[in-house]
């Protein structure tokens, strides 16, 4: 209870008050400080602030976290049908992601990851095996991405 009224709090509170901000630049953290802090993430207050220090971004990488984040947000919700909602709103959400940007690593680990650990009766599970598939080849390959290999490794079944 005493989190959902600081959320409110939070949300409703105006961050921009007499702050001049240059919205022609695209705000694009460090992903991999991102994921970092995305797993070291371990409470709903924490998600929260996550979620609101990264949704202004415009990396299709950070967004998934973001996403992942968001749809979690579910279990802190009462209502069953409210759990649903936010859940399937943010699941959509991904889905488009991936839908347009196919090859992004991040966007296939965040979705194995959830549909892993999401409950069985929600049905999100139909593509389990094509994400594995495409992280395995991407865990066989020195790149850029090799920081992100061990997070796969320690959080999904591969």
């Amino acid at each position: 209870m005493m989190t959902s009224i600081y959320l409110m709090l939070l949300l409703s509170f105006d961050f921009n008050t007499d702050v001049k901000v240059n919205t022609d630049v695209k705000f694009n953290p460090d992903v991999k400080e991102v994921v970092k802090e995305y797993h070291e993430l371990t409470n709903e207050v924490s998600e929260i602030f996550f979620i609101y220090k990264y949704q202004e971004s415009s990396d299709a990488s950070v967004m998934a976290y973001v996403i992942s984040i968001a749809m979690k947000q579910a279990e802190y919700t009462a209502n069953p049908l409210q759990k649903l909602q936010l859940f399937q709103e943010n699941k959509d959400k991904l889905n488009r992601l991936i839908d347009t940007h196919r090859t992004n690593i991040h966007l296939r680990y965040v979705r194995l990851l959830s549909q892993e650990n999401a409950p069985f009766f929600l049905g999100y599970n139909g593509n389990i095996t094509e994400d594995k598939l495409i992280l395995k080849n991407i865990l066989e390959v020195e790149d850029e991405t090799d920081y992100l290999d061990y997070y796969i490794r320690a959080n999904t079944s591969l």
